[in-house]
């Protein structure tokens, strides 16, 4: 998690704090001690080689119909490990996971700079659902 944490910072880090400022805030545990949230890892010889995280609720929105739906929270693969179709198979059992659990909708909020990440979920069939914009103002 540390790792991709530190490489979204260093790709927009006016954008991103450090690894280390999340760390302090955020860690696996919750994951782990959340029943509606899922963590599922990939081991070469019992070293973690990636991850993914994950949870599933209701969406309720005051101007959408309730769903089912399932997040991808995080989802990492170390760079040497990268091209080897280990982020399509964790993705692939958090998917299964999900549709066990009643999902009827996965969601993923991505950065448009991870051009990577972008192709991976468009090869796995997302597609666009919200444009969020934003500009920045010079003051």
């Amino acid at each position: 998690m540390f790792q991709l944490h530190h490489e979204h910072h260093l790709q927009a880090p006016d954008s991103f704090k450090t690894a280390e400022e999340i760390e302090q805030e955020k860690s696996i545990a919750r994951y782990l001690d959340d029943p509606e949230c899922l963590v599922f890892v990939a081991t070469v010889q019992d070293k973690i080689i990636a991850f993914v995280t994950g949870h599933f609720c209701e969406l309720i929105s005051t101007v959408s119909k309730p769903v089912q739906m399932g997040s991808i929270d995080e989802l990492y693969v170390i760079p040497e490990f990268r091209q080897q179709k280990v982020a399509q198979r964790l993705y692939q059992v958090l998917e299964t996971r999900l549709a066990e659990y009643g999902v009827k909708q996965v969601f993923v909020e991505v950065w448009h700079f991870n051009r990577g990440a972008c192709d991976f979920y468009s090869d796995s069939g997302f597609e666009h659902h919200i444009h969020w914009l934003r500009k920045k103002l010079e003051q």
